[in-house]
């Protein structure tokens, strides 16, 4: 997400602050973010169904929430108190625990499902928190992992522009990670503009998302057409394909945890 200096709504007692870590719902300028992320959330979340999920960094705690509409049960994991706090709070549904990503608090083979949406990003150790998840899923368990596509969202740089953003990724690189942690690669696909966001692209000259990192850089009020114009994005105006990889916003990958072959097969 961008880094943004509008401040979470003061009225809001239940809204973390919104420091360009973590993605916030109910904020106007930062709806674009939210309904960036919630796609992933609602495009996947059948997959879930009946499940014991685990989501690894929960952040904000809206989408274990969602998750919990079709689970069976919901761990949440953070590294953040506050957001742990937070999230049992606001979300009672969700069993929501403090921890390391790097060494989950979660048993060999415990739950089905893994969901980690826009977080291996600001992880050190990518390849320890990978194989942390295969760990905890059960043979033939399901890893959802979201993450920036380092091709358009830091374009021709070594380093990552969000400075919470530790190392992105293209889908090559996600491809090869998973499969070094011992994951099958079932699907690697990508959140795209839909219509409405391509026209509001050419509206802004020529980028809908530069125009709100320079208003936020700028630490000035929003204009009120851009406001409007973020406010009203829905999940709707965004596709998620597996076509043009590489022109992808976000890379979404399942990664399926194979049970081992029986004594004996071949």
């Amino acid at each position: 997400m961008a880094v943004s200096d509008t401040p979470a709504r003061a009225d809001d007692a239940h809204t973390l602050p919104l420091t360009g870590e973590r993605t916030v719902p109910g904020i106007a300028e930062e709806n674009y973010w939210f309904r960036r992320h919630e796609v992933v959330y609602r495009h996947f979340i059948s997959r879930c169904a009946g499940r014991t999920v685990l989501e690894a960094g929960a952040g904000e705690g809206y989408g274990a929430d969602m998750i919990a509409d079709v689970a069976t049960r919901v761990i949440g994991l953070d590294y953040d108190e506050s957001a742990v706090a937070h999230i049992r709070a606001r979300y009672p549904r969700v069993d929501m625990r403090h921890g390391n990503l790097a060494e989950l608090p979660l048993e060999d083979e415990s739950v089905d499902t893994v969901v980690n949406f826009q977080v291996i990003e600001h992880l050190w150790d990518q390849s320890q928190f990978l194989r942390e998840c295969r760990r905890v899923l059960t043979p033939g368990g399901e890893l959802l992992i979201s993450t920036p596509n380092r091709i358009t969202f830091s374009p021709g740089r070594d380093t990552p522009l969000n400075p919470f953003h530790t190392r992105e990724l293209n889908a090559a690189e996600l491809t090869e990670l998973l499969e070094d942690a011992g994951f099958r690669v079932e699907l690697m696909t990508g959140v795209h503009h839909g219509p409405t966001l391509r026209a509001l692209d050419a509206k802004h000259g020529g980028s809908f998302i530069d125009a709100q990192i320079e208003r936020a850089l700028a630490g000035q009020p929003w204009p009120e057409d851009l406001t409007a114009d973020v406010a009203g994005v829905t999940v709707d105006d965004f596709t998620i394909v597996p076509e043009n990889i590489d022109a992808s916003l976000d890379l979404v990958a399942i990664a399926v945890k194979d049970p081992a072959p029986e004594d004996g097969a071949p």
